[in-house]
């Protein structure tokens, strides 16, 4: 049966995405849940999977086109016989190993074989295939489930696809798993590489402002022109935080749980958040409602390799700080390569820009809309401050910076809101006493 596949909804109001690089090509085998494209959304790069076994018909898209929501993607043939699936990923495989010359040679080869009733084709290149595997690919890729494409990839990048851990159904290895592959023992995350732009003496550059670049462009524009902001800067001595964080970090780590600071800022910032709901609120376009949420669905700004991105942790209210932990590794290496599930890009009802991890101390955050306010994170630093005796120590200080939506939050209700939210930080015994 011949279907075209839709490109769903992958976002909040996302119409629709730029087509950055297919992963597979017409007339390629593939299987349910096996990536099909990538395409940047207005928050992130999104891979798009296969909700079907089948054979890739027609791709309607190039490279840097822009795909419409809920409009045909692509064309496949659905195969609902598994066997006859692997039959034709079988012979898929086979003649994507050959090279030029074999594949010329099999035509000729078939006519010299006599007897209508022989299946020659088959069997020569078969056998061709197998040689051509045995004798001139070193590596032993066959007990591995992998579509052609993703074969040519580990054979371009000297990788054996047995030592290659797959992802998908029975082991079945993807692209992504081989590049993984290959980065395992690199030194250098190719993420944090600078982003250097190369420019021609003499000559501008001029190129389209797409992808999230694009949206990200409008959407700040139209949070500035739409929502009338106000910034609340304060002081937060975190210096019994780092203690218990750096006592807790080491044991943690032994469990393979990253413990940075941000679960501990979530964590304070829900508990606050119970006390005054209006800041986990949002106003609709007419400013005639207004919606309190009772999740706590707290977003982290991400600087990527493509730029700003807002993932979000669902439910904050109810999760420990170890669980947090975990779902902002998993979050942040997801942002940062850019790779992140629709899920996370949705529901979001405050945000947490840490900027401070790359530098500077005050900001003035621009809110994430709808949301009602968002806060910017310094850099922390160890100043001298006065103790009650007062005598000068060492302090471990951060500033913080907060933006509210005016049209329902004023000046007293943002302050108390930050005072208790800097009480939970500056004394963790508070905070962890509350939680629940």
């Amino acid at each position: 049966m011949s279907i075209d596949f839709i490109l769903p909804d992958i976002g909040e109001g996302i119409v629709e995405c730029e087509l950055v690089e297919w992963l597979v090509k017409e007339g390629e085998v593939i299987v349910e849940d096996q990536p099909i494209a990538d395409v940047m959304t207005d928050k992130a790069l999104v891979q798009i999977p296969s909700m079907y076994n089948g054979i890739v018909e027609k791709l309607h898209y190039k490279q840097g086109e822009i795909a419409k929501v809920h409009a045909p993607l692509f064309s496949m043939q659905v195969t609902a016989d598994e066997d006859s699936l692997e039959a034709a990923s079988v012979k898929s495989s086979a003649s994507d190993q050959l090279s030029p010359p074999l594949n010329k040679l099999v035509p000729e080869i078939n006519n010299t074989v006599p007897g209508e009733n022989f299946p020659a084709s088959s069997l020569v290149k078969k056998s061709i295939a197998k040689s051509v595997h045995e004798n001139n690919d070193k590596h032993n890729n066959t007990k591995k489930l992998a579509s052609p494409a993703v074969r040519r990839v580990a054979r371009e990048m000297d990788i054996n696809l047995v030592e290659v851990e797959g992802s998908g159904k029975k082991g079945r290895v993807y692209k992504d798993d081989v590049v993984a592959f290959s980065q395992q023992g690199s030194s250098i995350n190719i993420q944090e590489l600078p982003r250097l732009a190369v420019i021609t003496p003499g000559k501008n550059r001029i190129e389209p402002i797409r992808g999230i670049k694009a949206i990200m462009a409008k959407s700040m524009q139209n949070s500035v022109s739409t929502i009338p902001h106000f910034t609340y800067c304060e002081e937060i001595d975190l210096t019994e935080l780092v203690a218990l964080r750096k006592e807790l970090k080491a044991e943690y780590a032994k469990q393979d749980i990253k413990l940075t600071m941000m679960p501990f800022f979530m964590k304070a910032m829900s508990l606050a958040l119970t006390e005054y709901p209006i800041v986990n609120s949002q106003v609709n376009e007419d400013c005639t409602e207004l919606t309190y949420f009772s999740d706590h669905n707290v977003g982290m700004a991400v600087d990527s390799s493509i730029g700003l991105i807002v993932p979000n942790i669902k439910k904050v209210q109810l999760k420990t700080i170890l669980e947090l932990a975990l779902d902002i590794s998993r979050m942040t290496d997801n942002a940062r390569s850019g790779r992140v599930a629709a899920a996370d890009l949705k529901g979001g009802t405050i945000t947490i820009s840490n900027i401070g991890a790359i530098g500077g101390t005050l900001a003035t955050p621009i809110i994430n809309k709808p949301e009602a306010a968002i806060v910017a994170l310094g850099k922390l630093q160890t100043l001298p401050r006065f103790n009650r005796q007062g005598e000068i120590v060492a302090r471990s200080i951060m500033q913080v910076s907060w933006s509210g939506d005016h049209r329902i939050i004023d000046g007293g209700t943002i302050a108390r809101f930050c005072n208790l939210w800097k009480s939970y930080l500056e004394k963790p015994s508070n905070m962890l006493v509350r939680m629940r």
